[in-house]
């Protein structure tokens, strides 16, 4: 297995609403596994199959699941890895993250407190933004055994998974920001995708 290419704002498909599993199968398991191996290589703490180029409802996450975390840590590629995380559980009292996989995530319940994080995403690279969110939710999905399988997430793991749910339903963080921040954000993705799909001059006489 080896990771696989992202895509990135603008690529319509992380505008689409991704499709349901039907059931649990090698191929969804495949699937979960390369995510796996691309988001960690990419040192993020979540991927949702569109964000490889793949319309069907599933995610990968890697995420601590200490709903009270005494460091404020942001969502967005390396900061995990940056501060150390990926191993053993540390002094301040952060869980090791834990390896997540689901199939058909959705939220059945959910907290009318809030939380605001700093959030990021692979796909927009080297953005960010805070992002408002419920502090709490309850999920249920389709794991990787078959069963149907119910989770409760607060904090950092809340804010993860509705982060990578929202991709499955189209959304992207930015959607949260200002609209003239995200007009912004957009503006320069196209433009910059715009440039890259242009043939370049060829440097020989």
């Amino acid at each position: 297995m080896t990771p696989r290419p992202l895509f990135i704002l603008p690529a319509p498909i992380l505008r689409e609403t991704a499709l349901p599993v039907a059931a649990m199968t090698d191929t969804i398991r495949t699937l979960m596994t390369d995510m796996t191996e691309t988001m960690q290589a990419a040192d993020g703490l979540g991927l949702a199959a569109p964000q490889i180029g793949i319309s069907t409802r599933v995610i990968v996450m890697q995420c601590p699941d200490n709903p009270t975390p005494t460091t404020t840590y942001t969502y967005t590629p390396l900061s995990l890895a940056d501060s150390d995380m990926l191993g053993e559980p540390h002094a301040d009292g952060l869980a090791a993250p834990k390896l997540w996989k689901m199939a058909n995530p959705q939220i059945i319940a959910k907290s009318d407190e809030t939380i605001t994080w700093e959030e990021g995403c692979l796909s927009i690279p080297d953005v960010k933004g805070e992002v408002t969110r419920p502090k709490w939710v309850r999920v249920r999905y389709l794991a990787e055994s078959g069963q149907e399988e119910e989770m409760e997430a607060e904090g950092l793991l809340a804010v993860c998974i509705q982060h990578e749910i929202d991709h499955l339903n189209g959304r992207l963080f930015i959607d949260y920001l200002s609209r003239t921040k995200r007009d912004m954000i957009v503006r320069k993705f196209t433009k910059e995708a715009r440039y890259a799909r242009q043939p370049q001059a060829s440097l020989s006489a």
